[in-house]
């Protein structure tokens, strides 16, 4: 155990220094010292003043909501892959992704505005869309005062299916909002100010908290649902709370930042490697891996192509495919084996 804390102390301090490293890369490059420099004085006079508007004003909150929805998407995937005991299990399993995509695209075609809690319709629309979808999910899965796990996840899919042949008929209908829908769909962090980060954190770290406390009860479910029973565990109860509370930090996140995949997959199993399979440990140390990997993918999106910048979600795509490939292909030589 304080091995394992230290590693979770070890991961803190390696994202911290990447953040800072972070706030350096770009189109215009600045050293992580005077980054460090700018950010303990910002006042200084012998600071250039491009430099310091260019962390405070532009760079800063980008990072910083680049970790925060990380974290969100880490620890989401820790919890479901937790619940549903699949290592392939992501964020986005019961829907939360495409109830969003679906909630932006209609925002998107009917042009809304205004602002409303610190968000533009689009992630208004976004973070409704995919509360409402995911609550749906849960409603038909249930049987009587149950929700089996097989049909929460079977449910998922098939109403997952339905909300993206609905996002697809409304962008066949409206081409002339392709670009920015897609631009959307791709997630981005482009564009998003202190309004978006201090409209997501508090739902964001309330689910994550959610999480955590659902650690004993997932460490339990580990062994099989009939064990857990067998241990008094309220399945009804500890299914419910997981999928909201993931359901809360996915959609707080594809919200803020649009759909942004693999995150939530990768991000528990590299934790896993490092911290153990206890869920207290797993689910921070997986929302840390999580923010590391999403401001190190956002750091290639700003670079790769500068002064243009990428997608973040491309990124995160070419990342995740092939780690998603390689565990499939894993699975399969286990099964055959066993």
């Amino acid at each position: 155990m304080k091995f394992s804390s230290a590693t979770l102390v070890t991961l803190a301090l390696i994202l911290a220094a990447s953040m800072v490293i972070s706030l350096g890369v770009g189109a215009v490059s600045i050293a992580p010292a005077r980054v460090v420099q700018i950010l303990l004085h910002p006042g200084d006079p012998s600071l250039e003043a491009t430099e310091t508007t260019i962390v405070w004003n532009l760079r800063l909150v980008r990072v910083l909501l680049a970790a925060l929805i990380g974290a969100a998407l880490g620890s989401a995937g820790a919890g479901f892959q937790g619940l549903f005991r699949n290592p392939l299990a992501d964020p986005f399993v019961i829907g939360a992704s495409t109830g969003a995509a679906a909630g932006a695209t209609l925002a998107i075609v009917l042009g809304l505005s205004g602002t409303l809690i610190g968000l533009d319709p689009v992630s208004l629309c976004a973070l409704a869309g995919a509360v409402a979808t995911v609550a749906a999910v849960y409603v038909i899965a249930s049987i009587g005062n149950e929700t089996p796990t097989l049909s929460l996840l079977l449910t998922g899919v098939a109403v997952s299916s339905l909300m993206g042949a609905i996002v697809s008929l409304m962008m066949f209908l409206h081409d002339e909002k392709l670009v920015t829908i897609f631009g959307w769909l791709m997630g981005s962090f482009s564009g998003r100010g202190w309004a978006t980060l201090r409209s997501a954190a508090p739902l964001i770290l309330a689910a994550i908290g959610m999480l955590w406390l659902t650690a004993r009860s997932l460490d339990a479910l580990t062994f099989g649902e009939e064990s857990a029973t067998s241990l008094g565990l309220r399945l009804t109860r500890v299914r419910g709370t997981v999928v909201v509370a993931a359901s809360l930090a996915t959609a707080a996140a594809v919200a803020a930042a649009g759909v942004i995949g693999f995150i939530g997959l990768i991000a528990p199993h590299i934790a896993r490697r490092f911290v153990g399979a206890q869920h207290a440990l797993v689910i921070p140390a997986s929302a840390l891996t999580g923010a590391l990997l999403l401001v190190l993918a956002d750091d290639v999106a700003r670079s790769v192509a500068a002064p243009s910048e990428l997608p973040v979600g491309i990124i995160t795509a070419l990342l995740g495919c092939p780690f998603f490939l390689f565990l499939l292909v894993k699975r399969r030589r286990e099964f055959g084996t066993g």
